[in-house]
């Protein structure tokens, strides 16, 4: 198998592993709060990931005062991405707010010219506007299936756009796994705080194997995308990111009878296509920057 394809099975592993811990989150927030899930999961996730980064030697915490602040600002950034982004998942329908973060690809680059200085060219800059617009028929303001969560979506957009460019500035020397298990625990704190003013439901067999499937995903997930950065032209394995719509499209009618409407599909389609002429002029721009 050749680094290409294993790095494209494994981002797809990855979307794949995200999208099911969601499927997961959204099942058993119809009978227990979001909270209480976050710091259940989270706890979970935290010992798993934990034990992760000890078999992978990657467990440091050694780092430089610069790259604290940067896990520091990375891990808020974690955190209200979560809140968000699951405070929209249980209100919407999957697909569409799986949709709406396909965004991403296109929000990261216009940050990175924003904030870091990077280059941007008409071409991609005119790709971010069309992507953006259909994003617009994704959302649809003013529209009557607008709603807050709509937005909440939009800021969890913002917030892992944020987590990603800070990430980019961190030392090449500290640990993948170090970061994340930072995020995690900050999850879980977080959610441990807020838990306590929500009343808690108990936890049924059913419910406790729908938390730890989802910590398990998770996991499978924060796994396989730091396995992805290891292997292959990410160029070529960048795109197999929009595999997670497929997924949640699937999941989102057999588990939840959700279908998507026209415009969401015109949107979304969009949104993708954008995003792929946008990674391609990426992968473009560094090609000749090495010649």
């Amino acid at each position: 198998m050749s680094p290409n394809v294993a790095g494209a099975l494994l981002m797809m592993a990855s979307m794949a592993s995200f999208t099911i811990n969601d499927a997961f989150i959204k099942v058993a927030g119809a009978q227990m709060p979001l909270m209480q899930i976050l710091f259940l999961r989270g706890i979970l996730t935290t010992a798993l990931i934990l034990g992760l980064a000890v078999a992978l030697g990657q467990l440091q915490f050694r780092m430089a005062r610069r790259d604290w602040i940067l896990v520091g600002l990375r891990t808020l950034s974690e955190i209200g991405a979560a809140i968000f982004f699951l405070s929209a998942l249980m209100n919407m329908p999957i697909a569409n707010v799986t949709a709406i973060l396909q965004v991403l690809p296109l929000s990261v680059s216009l940050g990175a010219a924003l904030f870091l200085s990077e280059p941007l060219g008409w071409r991609r800059l005119l790709a971010i506007a069309v992507g953006f617009a259909g994003m617009l028929l994704i959302v649809r303001p003013g529209a009557d299936g607008f709603s807050i969560w709509s937005v909440y979506a939009l800021c969890a957009v913002v917030c892992i756009t944020m987590r990603d460019l800070v990430t980019r500035r961190l030392s090449k020397d500290v640990p993948s796994m170090t970061v994340t298990l930072a995020a995690s625990v900050g999850v879980v704190a977080f959610a441990a705080v807020a838990s306590a003013a929500v009343e808690w439901q108990p936890v049924t067999l059913d419910l406790a194997a729908l938390i730890a499937g989802a910590g398990v995903f998770v996991l499978g997930g924060y796994y396989f995308s730091v396995r992805v950065m290891r292997v292959g032209d990410i160029g070529f394995i960048a795109p197999f990111r929009y595999t997670s719509l497929i997924w949640a499209l699937v999941i989102g009618f057999v588990i939840f009878g959700e279908w998507p409407d026209a415009m969401t599909f015109v949107g979304a389609a969009i949104v993708v296509g954008t995003g792929l002429f946008t990674l391609y002029r990426e992968r473009l721009a560094l090609r000749r920057a090495k010649d």
